[in-house]
């Protein structure tokens, strides 16, 4: 039997990104981000005027970050000792929604930080990603863990037999991001590595989950 498999994201997961991309942005570009509710396009403004920045420019310089600026996300506390903790007892991988060009750069930055592990770049939704893994591994069981909600629906609806904790340890936008387990898309919501990685491993060792 092939050991049991955990799929997880990487940014609000592993690293911090959206603290490291606020000092940014304040820093060179002169723009403010500070998220009043789930509304991601409405968290930042120019400085000078107060007004949003537009949707181009938004992903332009989601762009430029992640080209230039990986260097500044450091890991999520508890993030590097739980994955490798997991990692004893499971294959890991990670699933991050970046474009494939960035795969390397998202591969060394992890490897800096002291995680080893495979990673799968993506666009979109994540459930037909994840399912290609799960052909690949067939693994005797598998778990995902991501902070966007979105992505616990679309690993739910394509393979509802994996288990999923929705994780967001960014405390700058946790409270603004919608519960999947209230959704009934997630089998947990825990935001600490430090309470997760007991659900977690429970996961890998074999507990049932409901739903």
């Amino acid at each position: 039997m092939n050991r049991p498999l955990v799929i997880s994201d990487c940014d609000e997961v592993l690293l911090h990104m959206v603290a490291p991309y606020s000092d940014w942005l304040g820093e060179q570009h002169g723009i403010t981000f500070s998220m009043q509710d789930h509304d991601f396009s409405q968290a930042m403004r120019y400085v000078h005027d107060g007004s949003v920045v537009e949707p181009k420019d938004i992903w332009r310089l989601l762009g430029l970050f992640f080209d230039n600026e990986m260097h500044r996300q450091m890991p999520i506390a508890g993030a590097v000792e739980g994955i490798n903790a997991l990692a004893e007892h499971a294959e890991v991988v990670i699933l991050t929604n970046l474009n494939d060009d960035r795969r390397e750069a998202r591969t060394r930055q992890l490897e800096n930080v002291g995680i080893h592990a495979r990673v799968f770049t993506n666009t979109g939704p994540k459930g037909p990603a994840l399912k290609a893994i799960l052909e690949e591994y067939k693994p005797s069981r598998a778990v995902f863990i991501d902070d966007l909600p979105q992505h616990h629906g679309s690993v739910a609806d394509l393979t509802p037999h994996v288990a999923r904790l929705h994780l967001c340890g960014e405390p700058m936008i946790a409270r603004h991001i919608a519960c999947a387990h209230q959704a009934g898309h997630a089998h947990a919501r825990i935001d600490e590595w430090t309470a997760a990685l007991p659900w977690l491993m429970a996961q890998v060792n074999g507990a049932k989950v409901d739903g």
